[in-house]
């Protein structure tokens, strides 16, 4: 008997031994999988999956559908490109998508497919009204004459901008003077009616630029409605606010009411009930904080009021969606280095509302990091964790137990070796409880050393939970050998609201502070090699990369920085959203009373300091964190004679969008770390 556990175990570790191990281009073989829509029966789940070809540098995404019991999957589309849905005839369940543009039909199966428009420069962001007879999408539409071309047309050949305001450009793009506009038309049997544009000659843009989509317009369930979001505001006024506000523009009248006035904040994600009394949406209260704690509100049609339903909750919400018979909201949210299900019951009576109602579904190390649809006492999720790419499951609204539904990437995991992933609580500085993830190798062994990495979260009050990146991927820096330990430091949603506020204004302070309690605490360990300790991190963590290279007193022998703010006031002067400048700084770096974060908080200050080799990252269409800040840092540290190394990408934005780009960017992060670590 013991001879037979003993070849067992031998068998077991050779097994392990034998399994491979995650690399960069084995990354990118993962399918990208995203829910789309629970079919009106509720006995199936539609849901695209990308697949990336590297030798092509593109993707190609495809329909599937799965019941949502479980079963066999059947795949619905197959054409080169990528396919949406639109929507689902509940009571034929044909079937609307758009592809390259143009709307196209199939049957519940995937059978007749038939494309029904061809409309002129394509269509996008479409919704057809409950009862068929509309449709609404967006375009471009040219409002201003900012391009030289527009301004002298016989000077075909010039290419200049003119601009007399803010915002000249936004994320990755230079203003053109076009903006999205919203427009419907009557719809049957195909044809395209004559549109109308319900924001005629207004510059603004919906849905909002450069992140919104479908969400930002919907019908009315009786499709005498339209509701969009939009921010009515222009320039420097632009510039330095997040106040968007949710319209209703009626068809009949033409008439356009705004909904939120007086709401000062971010209002998105609008949604009606089944039978319209009611609409929710996101909101922030503050202007000009993009960070600030995000409350589902509800407005009832009949006493015209509206609610705030998480007002008492100390939390903020990720995204949210109504039960199908409207009695309940389910919503995500941060909590405890995880994203959770919760659920809102009773809220037939809004105005008696308390956090009492308020019910966290699910639990685990894992997140759900987004809601598909509901099938009776089941909803669909999308599901995470640091070993595992997004997959759909199916969750048990009773119990929070949760069951997969797809497995697109199992055969690969198969073969993979896994990390282990296990929370850690360090004592802050300030005395504070502190959570961490640690991510291990596969092939762990405690009695042995390694190399440890810092991992500096962006955002940067985005939640660092069980997240999985294509590019910040844990499981592959374990792969490779390193530990990393990525702390839940201040500013980070999941830990209550003041935790998640304390970092605006303190970018260097308190937040830098936690980023060293976390490596001092994992240092004490063991298997912590603490003469080969690293730290990396893009935007604010790029930013922290630069911080820390200036105090970090010879902990680390290290750096890797994507992106980061180098010179705060180089940075205040090129980027474009300056709201997010005043919030988190404290405002501009001129006047009577300019904000200390420029001398406390700016990496620049600390120049002197810097000793230590490092690796920069800039993209050279990032308007958000503009390419001078990488090459000023570069700059510095090949004066100072440090070692480093500048790894452009001239055509990637604040992320790396191309495959490819994305592979030399893998390659040349772990060559860095062989080389110094």
């Amino acid at each position: 008997m013991k001879t037979s556990v003993s070849i067992a175990l031998i068998l077991a570790a050779s097994m392990v031994n034998a399994q491979e191990k995650m690399t960069p281009e084995l990354l990118w073989k993962l399918g990208r999988v995203s829910g789309e829509a629970v079919t009106p029966d509720g006995k199936n789940v539609i849901f695209g999956v990308s697949q990336y070809d590297v030798t092509e540098n593109k993707s190609e995404r495809n329909l599937y559908m799965i019941p949502v019991s479980g079963g066999a999957v059947k795949q619905l589309t197959e054409a080169a490109g990528a396919e949406s849905i639109v929507h689902i005839d509940p009571k034929t369940g044909l079937i609307w998508f758009i592809y390259k543009g143009q709307l196209w039909t199939m049957n519940g199966d995937g059978s007749a497919k038939k494309q029904i428009t061809d409309y002129q420069d394509g269509l996008s962001n479409v919704r057809i009204s409950p009862d068929g007879k509309h449709i609404l999408f967006s375009k471009e539409v040219q409002i201003l004459k900012i391009h030289s071309t527009d301004r002298y047309p016989e000077l075909k050949k010039s290419d200049a901008y003119v601009f007399d305001d803010l915002m000249y450009r936004h994320w990755d793009t230079w203003e053109d003077g076009k903006f999205q506009h919203i427009f419907y038309a009557t719809f049957g049997n195909g044809k395209i009616g004559e549109a109308r544009d319900i924001m005629k000659d207004e510059p603004y843009d919906c849905p909002q630029m450069p992140f919104g989509g479908r969400e930002d317009a919907i019908w009315s369930p009786d499709g005498k409605f339209i509701v969009y979001v939009t921010k009515k505001k222009f320039g420097k006024e632009y510039a330095q606010s997040t106040n968007t506000d949710i319209f209703i523009y009626d068809l009949a009248s033409g008439r356009t009411t705004n909904l939120t006035e007086g709401i000062l904040g971010y209002d998105t994600a609008p949604a009606f009930n089944q039978n319209g009394s009611r609409m929710a949406w996101l909101s922030m209260d503050e202007d000009g904080y993009e960070s600030d704690k995000n409350d589902i509100l509800v407005y009832d049609f009949k006493s015209l009021k509206t609610y705030n339903l998480t007002k008492d909750w100390d939390g903020t919400v990720a995204s949210w969606q109504w039960s199908n018979d409207g009695s309940r909201i389910y919503f995500v949210a941060p909590v405890k280095g995880t994203e959770q299900l919760f659920e809102i019951s009773n809220i037939s009576d809004p105005g008696k509302f308390t956090a009492r109602n308020i019910r966290q579904v699910t639990k685990g190390v894992f997140d759900i990091n987004g809601i598909i649809g509901q099938s009776g006492n089941q909803l669909v999720v999308s599901r995470t964790d640091m070993n595992h790419a997004a997959e759909l499951y199916r969750v048990d609204l009773k119990s929070g137990l949760l069951n997969q539904l797809t497995s697109v990437n199992n055969i690969i995991y198969s073969r993979l070796a896994l990390s282990k992933i296990e929370e850690r609580h360090i004592r802050t500085t300030d005395n504070k409880d502190m959570l961490a993830w640690v991510i291990y190798p596969p092939d762990f062994d405690p009695s042995k050393k390694y190399p440890t990495l810092l991992y500096c979260q962006g955002g940067p009050q985005s939640a660092l939970s069980q997240f999985y990146s294509f590019r910040w991927n844990f499981q592959l820096m374990a792969a490779n050998g390193y530990i990393v330990i990525a702390p839940n430091r201040r500013g980070m949603p999941g830990h209550g609201v003041k935790w998640n506020e304390d970092i605006s204004g303190d970018w260097g302070g308190q937040p830098i502070r936690d980023y060293l309690s976390a490596i001092d605490d994992i240092s004490k360990e063991s298997y912590v090699d603490k003469d080969r300790l690293g730290a990396v991190g893009a935007s604010y963590g790029g930013f922290s990369v630069y911080m820390l290279a200036g105090v970090h007193n010879n902990r680390f022998k290290t750096f890797i920085a994507h992106d980061g703010l180098f010179d705060l006031r180089s940075w205040y002067g090129t980027t474009e959203e300056l709201w997010f400048a005043n919030k988190d700084i404290g405002g501009p770096y001129w006047g009577s009373k300019v904000p200390q974060s420029y001398k406390q908080s700016s990496p620049i200050e600390f120049a002197d300091k810097w000793n230590t080799p490092i690796m920069i990252v800039q993209g050279g269409i990032d308007y958000r964190v503009p390419v001078e800040q990488g090459l000023e840092a570069f700059q510095l540290a090949q004066l100072k004679g440090i070692k480093s190394r500048l790894l452009y990408l001239p055509g990637e934005n604040h992320w790396v969008m191309g495959a490819q780009n994305a592979i030399v960017w893998q390659r040349e992060f772990f060559k860095w770390l062989s080389e110094t670590l």
